[in-house]
C-alpha cells in the first residue's frame, strides 16, 4: 500500500491540526473546520489559530457535518485559488458552505496530476471520461485539459454550476453536465453498450440523487463496480475509485476491483494525507488506481 499526498499545491497548505480540527491556507485566507480523525493535540495554541484563522466553522450541537461560518472582517464567502501542473492550470472557486466544505478536496491533488499524465500518454485520441459523484470538477478539469471527452455526474444542480464556472474560469470547454443519480446513470449507460476510457469515482459514504434515490456506500458500492466494469475499456484505459468512509481499509478497495477486474497484484492503492507544518499526518480517506 501507499501513501499519497500533493506536493506543488502552493495555494493550499495544511498548517496544523489537531483536537478533531485542521487549520488550512486556501490561497490569501485561514480556515478553522472540524476533522474527526484529527485525535491528537495541536502543536500551536488555540489562541494562535484564532489569531491565525479568516473563518471558523462551528458545528450546530448534536451534528457532525452541517453548521455555520464565523467570519472575521475582510473574509469573504466566495473566493478562488489555483493549481498548475505541467500545462494543466485551474482557478477554482471556493465558498463557504453550510456542510463545512468549501468547493475542492485538496488531498486529491495527485490523482489530478496522475489523470493528466495517464490521458496525456494514452494512445486513444480524445478518449472518453466518466467522472461520477463529480462535485465541483476538479477531476473533470484534469481530464479535459489532457484533451479527453469529459461526462461529468453528480445529482445536485448547483453543484454543477459551481463545476461549470470552474470549466470557464479555467479557459476549457465542451465538459458535459448530467444532473442525476450516479448509480442509476451508469444503469442506463450499461443498458446502451457505452464505454470509456477512464472512470473516476469519488462516492460518499451517503449521499441523495436528484430525484431523492438513496446513496449508501456499504450497500451500494459493490453494484456500481460492478456495472463499471462493464462500462470500462479493457485496454488503454484508467479508473480511479476514493473512499471517505472512516473505517474503510483500502484493501477494501482493492478486494472490490480485484472481484471483477481480475487485477492481481497490479493495483495502485493505499491512503491519501495530507502533512502539516510540524510533520503530523492527517489521513483523508483511501484511493485505488489502474492503469490497464
Amino acid at each position: 500500500m501507499q501513501l499519497l499526498t500533493p506536493t506543488h499545491f502552493t495555494d493550499y497548505e495544511l498548517v496544523d491540526s489537531g483536537s478533531f480540527q485542521k487549520l488550512e491556507r486556501f490561497g490569501l485566507y485561514l480556515l478553522i473546520r472540524p476533522e474527526p480523525q484529527a485525535l491528537w493535540n495541536p502543536s500551536m495554541s488555540e489562541n494562535d489559530w484564532d489569531k491565525m484563522a479568516s473563518a471558523t466553522f462551528k458545528l450546530e450541537k448534536n451534528d457532525t457535518e452541517k453548521g455555520r461560518w464565523i467570519l472575521k472582517k475582510g473574509m469573504p464567502e466566495q473566493w478562488r485559488i489555483n493549481y498548475s501542473y505541467k500545462q494543466m492550470n485551474f482557478n477554482l472557486r471556493l465558498g463557504l458552505t453550510s456542510f463545512r466544505h468549501i468547493g475542492v478536496f485538496p488531498e486529491q491533488a495527485p490523482n489530478w496530476d496522475f489523470i493528466f499524465d495517464t490521458i496525456t500518454a494514452s494512445k486513444t485520441p480524445s478518449p472518453k471520461v466518466l467522472n461520477l459523484f463529480a462535485y465541483t470538477g476538479a477531476a473533470s478539469l484534469a481530464a479535459r485539459a489532457a484533451g479527453a471527452e469529459v461526462v461529468h455526474v453528480d445529482s445536485v444542480k448547483p453543484v454543477i454550476s459551481w463545476a461549470r464556472e470552474n470549466m470557464e474560469s479555467s479557459q476549457l470547454t465542451d465538459i458535459r453536465w448530467v444532473v442525476e443519480d450516479a448509480l442509476k446513470f451508469v444503469q442506463r449507460e450499461v443498458r446502451r453498450g457505452n464505454t470509456y476510457s477512464g472512470i473516476i469515482l469519488d462516492p460518499p459514504a451517503y449521499g441523495r440523487g436528484a430525484d431523492g434515490e438513496k446513496w449508501i456506500l456499504d450497500d451500494n458500492l459493490n453494484e456500481m463496480i460492478m456495472l463499471c466494469s462493464k462500462l470500462l475499456l479493457p485496454k488503454d484505459s484508467f479508473l480511479i475509485l476514493n473512499m471517505y468512509s472512516i473505517g474503510f481499509s483500502a484493501l477494501v478497495a482493492n478486494n472490490l476491483i480485484n472481484s471483477y477486474f481480475n487485477r492481481g497484484e497490479k493495483n495502485d492503492f493505499g491512503e491519501l494525507y495530507l502533512a502539516d507544518k510540524f510533520g503530523k499526518k492527517l489521513p483523508l480517506g483511501t484511493y485505488l488506481r489502474f492503469i490497464s
